[in-house]
């Protein structure tokens, strides 16, 4: 499985739309409107990583409305929730 983080600035008109339109592509796990420099990130996960580009250049950067993005691929994920989980064994 690949893991990617999508930064993503938008056009002012595309702002009431976006999001919704993110959360629609394949591959596109969660979609959030964010404060700060960006104004959505889209967190990708697919089953192999030759599929992260389809997604985010072939998709979501076709998106009207989408300014720039900025993508990072996760290497290891860590949570309290795995973390819990690991160590639950027997309860």
């Amino acid at each position: 499985m690949t893991n990617a983080v999508v930064l993503i600035g938008a056009e002012r008109d595309a702002m009431a739309t976006l999001g919704g339109e993110l959360a629609e592509i394949e591959g596109v796990s969660e979609a959030w409107s964010v404060t700060g420099e960006w104004d959505f990130v889209a967190i990708i996960r697919v089953p192999r990583h030759e599929m992260l580009a389809d997604v985010v250049t072939g998709q979501l950067l076709q998106l009207p409305g989408v300014a720039r993005t900025s993508t990072m691929v996760a290497f290891e994920a860590f949570s309290k929730h795995d973390l819990e989980a690991m160590f639950s064994v027997g309860e």
